[in-house]
């Protein structure tokens, strides 16, 4: 098989099944995984983000995996830059490229060519901002949003109060919604879009599954070495589904129980907005049920694909 200037795409919702399933195809076609997952990038946030294994990541050469420390957060468009410095390394080995992940942002940010918005900033506006939504909820500074950028009040959950802060920011510096500035350049590769999908009922139950399996493995210390070394409960790395949550917990704002309660609920969400990334009536997405027979049906996929557009 020719990788020639190739990508392939493998994404879908928490707990499909991704890792394993990508892991057997890039074995099978002597492929390199990328990781798509915002928060893969950091070391030490290991349990909570179900990051590969040392054993898994043994098997195939992974990407964007410990590449940067909880402290300093990543941006999207440094995950653009690094991931597209990872695609033309690979390529440069004449291998084939897998993007592997759940983060429907930054798939779109490198199979769309998305080009950033200005990167200049408003401190003081940003202090502005935030203490507004400290108090008055992040509900009404997402309705500020709404009033001078509607189409990114409805794409940016009014829960990220930081992205929130960031469109109202654009809008201010630049006087045009952040919305009309992104700009799109088709990428330089040729891209295969695959999507793992599996029933509702049957995810919900492997995201409970894999919850109980997080806490037993140490997710509760794993975020307690965090603090430890320095972290803040509101930094960006710390805003993951989870860690936030037993932040939480550890400062004896909740229960244990009540932060699972809220992993789940909210893992739940997380894969309700991801279907808006990965849309199911999407033309140019081959959708493939999560089962026993996913790995062999992508290689197959793969191959035929390679081949078409030799």
């Amino acid at each position: 098989m020719n990788p020639g200037n190739k990508v392939v795409a493998i994404f879908g919702p928490t707990a499909v099944g991704k890792t394993e399933i990508a892991i057997l195809a890039a074995e099978k076609l002597g492929a390199e995984i990328i990781s798509v997952d915002s928060r893969q990038i950091y070391r030490g946030m290991d349990i909570g983000t179900a990051k590969p294994t040392a054993k898994q990541r043994a098997r195939v050469p992974h990407h964007l995996i410990d590449v940067a420390d909880p402290e300093r957060r990543w941006s999207l468009v440094d995950f653009s830059r690094a991931a597209l410095g990872a695609i033309d390394a690979i390529h440069a080995r004449r291998r084939l490229p897998l993007l592997v992940g759940g983060t429907g942002q930054y798939f779109a940010a490198i199979l769309e060519g998305w080009q950033p918005p200005p990167k200049e900033s408003d401190l003081e506006l940003r202090r502005e901002l935030d203490a507004y939504a400290a108090e008055h909820g992040s509900q009404a500074l997402h309705e500020k949003l709404r009033e001078i950028d509607p189409l990114s009040a409805q794409r940016i959950d009014h829960r990220n109060v930081r992205r929130v802060v960031r469109a109202i920011e654009i809008c201010q510096i630049s006087g045009a919604p952040a919305s009309s500035l992104r700009r799109k350049e088709p990428p330089p590769f040729d891209v295969l879009r695959i999507g793992l999908t599996m029933p509702r009922k049957k995810l919900y139950a492997g995201i409970d599954e894999r919850i109980e399996a997080m806490m037993a493995a140490g997710f509760v210390e794993e975020v307690e070495k965090l603090f430890a070394r320095g972290l803040r409960p509101e930094s960006s790395a710390m805003s993951a589904i989870g860690y936030r949550q037993i932040g939480d917990y550890l400062q004896g704002n909740i229960t244990l129980e009540e932060a699972i309660l809220q992993i789940r609920r909210l893992t739940r969400q997380f894969v309700r907005r991801q279907a808006n990334w990965f849309k199911a009536d999407d033309p140019r997405i081959h959708w493939i049920d999560a089962g026993p027979d996913a790995g062999a049906e992508i290689i197959a996929l793969i191959e035929r694909w390679c081949a078409e557009n030799d």
